[in-house]
């Protein structure tokens, strides 16, 4: 998602209220020969402001222990060929890196003699299969951003392409992290969820399906409490918000509502054996890049393939129900319909 650099947000992101938004103000970064070996990061896409946000957390000369020495090196910039808000990005972002220390490189396959391991940050999904083959080609372990991929036949096409070169590949919205959604998920605070609802905004980008651009972060956070094994969804909407109902195979209900119209906010509210209890409130980025530096520093992705696809799946389901004028559409029909156009390819 993206925030505008204000004060609030940039103490939000890296949890430094006493550092400063000026970037002459930081300290000069450590050379780059001087990065620990294995883990020169670097950056896919420098049009979201996750990727200055990651690399002003990592590049931070006092970057906490739990970051592991990581530090991104290398970045290539394009992104979107064609989303204005994706496009308009780049040029700022890619300042605001090299003055992090990051070289600037005109393409992957450059990006990749000089980097360990590979964030893929690019905004925009449509590409992302084409830019992950040739990092999975090299062996590098890759977190993909939000959304996996501009289609739900790309995606599993990604992880496809994953378990071909035998690389692991780790997904996930910055909001499975929320601390309380972590602890209703552990069953730490109502027991076993009976029920949930999750809220997010859900703006829409026409090139991608509806939910992937931003409900993303609304339906991982249902999956956190919730866990896998959704069977089928049944969508209702209007010009300003979306619900959708999922059905478990063990009868459990989940719900996301995605808010296009006026403020929004992330959260929501789950049922549980002893107990209801409310999701949020937003904790920013840094919680996902130490998952992100774990999963790097050990091969295991936090999220497995499966449940990030079946996220993707529900919301492709979700879009199909749209299509459909609201009935019932099964996550399994999705997604037969989805291998067939990837094994296609």
């Amino acid at each position: 998602m993206h925030h505008p650099y204000n004060r609030r947000t940039f103490i939000q992101l890296t949890g430094a209220a006493g550092i400063g938004l000026a970037l002459p103000h930081i300290a000069k970064p450590q050379p780059v020969g001087d990065v620990p070996p294995g883990r020169r990061v670097g950056i896919i896409g420098l049009d979201t402001s996750h990727s200055p946000a990651f690399t002003k957390l990592l590049n931070e000369p006092n970057a906490a222990l739990d970051l592991g020495g990581y530090r991104v090196v290398a970045a290539y910039p394009k992104g979107s060929p064609d989303i204005e808000s994706s496009v308009s990005r780049v040029p700022g972002y890619t300042e605001e890196v090299k003055k992090l220390g990051v070289e600037i490189v005109s393409s992957i396959a450059d990006l990749l003699t000089k980097v360990d391991v590979v964030l893929l940050e690019t905004n925009d999904g449509r590409p992302h299969l084409e830019q992950a083959l040739p990092v999975l080609k090299a062996g590098k372990r890759l977190f993909i951003d939000k959304p996996v991929a501009g289609t739900l036949a790309d995606a599993i096409a990604i992880f496809e392409a994953a378990k071909r070169y035998n690389v692991p590949v780790f997904s996930s919205s910055s909001l499975r992290y929320m601390t309380t959604a972590q602890e209703i998920g552990q069953g730490k605070v109502v027991g076993k969820v009976l029920g949930a609802e999750a809220y997010s905004p859900a703006h829409l980008e026409k090139t991608h399906p509806d939910l992937f651009w931003y409900g993303i972060h609304g339906v991982e956070t249902l999956y956190t409490v919730m866990g896998t094994g959704c069977r089928q969804v049944v969508r209702a909407h209007t010009d300003k918000t979306d619900v959708v109902v999922g059905t478990w195979a063990d009868g459990r209900v989940g719900t996301f509502r995605g808010m296009r119209g006026g403020k929004s906010d992330y959260g929501g509210t789950v049922y549980g054996e002893t107990g209801i209890a409310k999701m949020g409130p937003y904790e920013g980025y840094r919680p996902l890049l130490v998952q992100i530096i774990r999963f790097f520093d050990t091969g295991t992705p936090p999220v497995s393939p499966e449940e990030t696809l079946e996220i993707y799946a529900f919301m492709e389901a979700a879009d199909e129900s749209k299509r459909r004028s609201g009935v019932p559409v099964t996550l399994e029909s999705v997604m037969v319909k989805a291998r067939s156009v990837a094994k296609a390819r």
